[in-house]
């Protein structure tokens, strides 16, 4: 298990408490954008970072496990002096949180589970993608990856915004976005859920078609004790991008409330 050392933003008040955003497979610290101002006008201390492999991280040669990502989480928070932060992962972040809720749990201050899954197959979907993306590049699974993580309402009324989420995805390294792939086909986080303590906040996208809600965000939720979950209407896959007032108004409540 050797980290990298991830690329970072590091925004706010260096006393304020911590909240680091960990984004989905295919994308990169920008995805996070929405959410920012509202958190710094709070008062929080931002940290967003690119996933090895994606944006401008270090691409090391796979395979990549969870193992790895949580790693490269830790290094980053050990680099920022930062003994403990909140979480908000959406995802493949949600599963690396999953992973260090379980792992590192004197680490993670509260998590926020965004459009994520504890197990999310089957296996052959992500070893077939990360072939492709071997062969022929990211640039092939971008128009099918903004079509989950967007509503097609939302793709009809803003296409600028659908066309700079796919050169997001087009940008991704082929060797990171396939090693990512390899982390997510042998990830099963189902039967540990039980074990993470961390204050917990679920929040699914009502229409995501990765991750439907009763078949993935529920049983997250329902597995962490206290956990609690929140779905929102005309959202996707990237249910912060789509639907930022809301999904940035739970973070919020949670974050406060603790």
């Amino acid at each position: 298990m050797d980290a990298v050392p991830v690329h970072r933003v590091v925004e706010g008040p260096e006393d304020g408490p911590v909240v680091v955003f960990a984004g989905s497979l295919g994308s990169d610290l920008r995805m996070w954008e929405p959410q920012v101002v509202p958190l710094l006008e709070r008062g929080f201390r931002v940290v967003r970072y690119d996933t090895r492999g994606h944006g401008a991280s270090p691409v090391p040669p796979g395979p990549y496990d969870l193992e790895d990502l949580g790693a490269d989480f830790l290094a980053l928070l050990d680099d920022l002096d930062i003994a403990k932060a909140h979480l908000v992962g959406l995802s493949l972040g949600g599963m690396a949180g999953m992973w260090l809720g379980v792992h590192a749990p004197d680490r993670i201050a509260s998590l926020v589970l965004c459009c994520t899954s504890a197990k999310f197959g089957p296996p052959e979907m992500w070893a077939e993608r990360a072939r492709t993306v071997r062969a022929e590049g990211t640039a092939a699974v971008a128009g099918p990856g903004v079509g989950r993580w967007l509503t097609p309402a939302y793709l009809g009324r803003h296409p600028d915004r659908a066309a700079f989420l796919r050169s997001m995805i087009s940008e991704v390294p082929a060797e990171g976005y396939a090693s990512c792939c390899g982390a997510i086909e042998r990830m099963d986080l189902l039967d540990v859920l039980p074990k993470i303590t961390a204050p917990t906040l679920v929040i699914a996208g009502a229409d995501d078609p990765a991750t439907p809600p009763e078949e993935h965000s529920r049983p997250i939720a329902d597995g962490i004790p206290g956990a609690r979950l929140e779905i929102v209407a005309d959202a996707a896959h990237l249910g912060n991008y789509e639907q930022p007032e809301e999904f940035t108004r739970l973070i919020l409540e949670h974050l406060e409330a603790l």
